[in-house]
């Protein structure tokens, strides 16, 4: 009875969104509460959008969990919203290893000279003293089982190994579907289907790779790093034009490289085709040690019910190869704006106001884990928290994140926003607990209504998500000030909301890939320091001699 009850509530509320739709938009601007029309009048009149965006990405840069810059970022974090009379703070969860990335510059030297486009990853040590390394450069060898590999590491002490598979085009498939026949289009990829499982069977006949996840490669990062190789070369494509996965090394003395995919190619065919080219290598890094890590928290004190919260959400961290623009500066700069607004409009607030800014988010949530696990208080008094990390287009959906009763709360919500804001939302309902993609679930597999704020795509998988060109120039302005102005008057709406947010669960579920059945996920513990490296593989046993 209470689903249907549920249901019919959801029907009305969405009935009523509709009905928002008729109102004049954005002249002859109809929404009777004042608080919202100043909010939309303050966040579309007066944005502090680019100003916030250009001294974050483009002067302060990336946010490695635990690096200089994640500290410089988040005192000037601090600074910022001091400077708006808005409280905030460090808060301690845990320690990390500290790195500071220094310049890196590849060059092809032999059989003809060409600069290479490639980077270190994140955490990698550097050359020697950071001066230049010239070595010839070998592919890893396609071996019958492991012995035959460990009998093979002789002969990769002082070189460049490559470990990862050439791709035979750097052209987009969708330029090969465009430009090529099909039978072309279908032949191409055909071959690159065969030759990757070629590689991962090279890959995996050595012994010394995981599955399932990028730290496959870690085992034979250190085997190769222990047989004294030069440096190891990789290219991580993301399948578009120009662009890079960047993540991070495994070893703590070789040197380990992301090389463009045309330029590795370049690489791998002069090696295939005993060309012996030998590339020059200056990477420059520090190592700073194990450090304390903290999250940046944001308060606006409430008048009548301190103890009740409403939070905004973004993870401050980002990888490296780029700016963390779209990955999650733009989830971050919303909430800085929202928080701005608020200040401005709702400055006494009926629910104490807060923003998260979490650190360690690529590491596995480990920021807002901690921030889950030390403050109960909160989790138990939380209203709502609205979450945002995932590229800069506007925002088209929400869900009830598995909290069937909670649905009414947010539709409510979502009634009073202007229709050019919520025209284009799709809400699921009742929706699904996050799992662990976004920092909401971290609140949401604790029980705690969180909701995540997920934008439109702008091939932000393939061209701005933990990539090299993760940069200022792909923000979409326009559509990142419609989320700051959504997230500040749901923050307003749910604050003065004279009811609860629903806490009680959803407890039907799909079954899981594996066949398991479904169920809310585990609350977890936060992972509070960096774990030990991987341990470097012991040598396979010799062969036993055949009589």
């Amino acid at each position: 009875m209470r689903r249907v009850l549920t249901a019919t509530a959801l029907l009305a509320t969405l009935v009523t969104i509709r009905a928002n739709a008729q109102f004049p938009q954005p002249s002859g601007f109809v929404v009777e509460n004042p608080v919202v029309r100043r909010i939309w009048a303050i966040g579309n009149d007066s944005s502090q959008l680019p100003r916030l965006a250009q001294a974050l990405f483009d002067s302060l840069g990336p946010r490695l969990t635990a690096s200089p810059g994640m500290t410089a970022a988040q005192n000037w974090l601090i600074a910022t919203y001091s400077s708006w009379g808005i409280t905030a703070r460090k808060e301690q969860y845990g320690t990390w290893r500290s790195w500071r990335r220094g310049p890196t510059h590849v060059d092809l030297v032999s059989p003809r000279v060409r600069s290479l486009e490639g980077t270190m990853l994140a955490w990698s040590p550097p050359t020697p003293k950071g001066r230049p390394v010239r070595a010839p450069v070998v592919i890893l060898p396609d071996v019958a089982d492991t012995a035959a590999f460990v009998a093979w590491l002789p002969q990769a002490k002082g070189k460049f190994v490559l470990v990862s598979f050439a791709q035979p085009t750097c052209r987009p498939d969708d330029s090969w579907e465009k430009w090529a026949t099909q039978s072309t289009a279908d032949s191409m990829k055909a071959r690159r289907t065969a030759a990757q499982q070629a590689w991962q069977q090279r890959l995996q006949r050595t012994g010394y790779t995981g599955t399932g996840t990028v730290a496959a490669v870690a085992p034979l990062s250190r085997r190769l790093e222990a047989a004294g190789v030069a440096g190891i070369i990789g290219s991580l494509w993301s399948q578009g034009w120009g662009v890079q996965k960047i993540f991070q090394a495994y070893t703590d003395r070789a040197p380990v490289l992301d090389v463009a995919c045309e330029d590795y190619g370049l690489l791998y065919r002069l090696a295939d085709s005993k060309q012996a080219p030998v590339v020059e290598v200056t990477a420059e890094s520090q190592a700073l040690g194990e450090v304390p890590v903290f999250n940046v928290i944001g308060e606006m004190k409430g008048t009548q019910l301190p103890n009740e919260y409403v939070m905004l959400s973004a993870h401050f961290d980002s990888w490296d190869g780029g700016s963390g623009a779209t990955d999650n500066g733009t989830g971050t700069i919303t909430m800085l704006e929202a928080m701005r607004i608020l200040k401005l409009v709702y400055p006494n607030p009926r629910r104490t106001i807060l923003v998260g800014h979490w650190s360690g988010e690529e590491q596995g949530l480990n920021g807002s884990h901690g921030f889950v696990a030390d403050h109960p208080d909160i989790v138990g008094g939380l209203q709502a928290l609205f979450n945002q990390d995932n590229g800069t287009g506007h925002i088209e959906n929400m869900s009830a994140s598995g909290f069937p009763n909670a649905s009414a709360s947010l539709g409510r919500y979502l009634s009073r926003v202007p229709a050019d804001i919520t025209r284009n939302i799709k809400f699921s309902f009742p929706g699904a607990p996050g799992g662990g993609g976004t920092d909401h679930a971290s609140f949401v597999s604790c029980g705690a209504p969180g909701f995540n704020l997920g934008s439109g795509d702008w091939d932000y998988g393939r061209y701005t998500w933990h990539t090299n060109r993760d940069t200022y120039d792909k923000i979409s302005f326009d559509d990142v000030k419609n989320n700051a102005v959504l997230a500040a008057m749901l923050v307003y709406l749910a604050s003065e909301d004279t009811t609860r947010v629903p806490r009680e669960r959803r407890d039907v579920f799909q079954p899981r890939p594996n066949g398991q059945p479904g169920a809310w996920p585990d609350c977890q513990q936060p992972q509070r320091s960096t774990p030990p490296l991987v341990p470097t593989p012991p040598p396979a046993p010799a062969p036993t001699p055949r009589p």
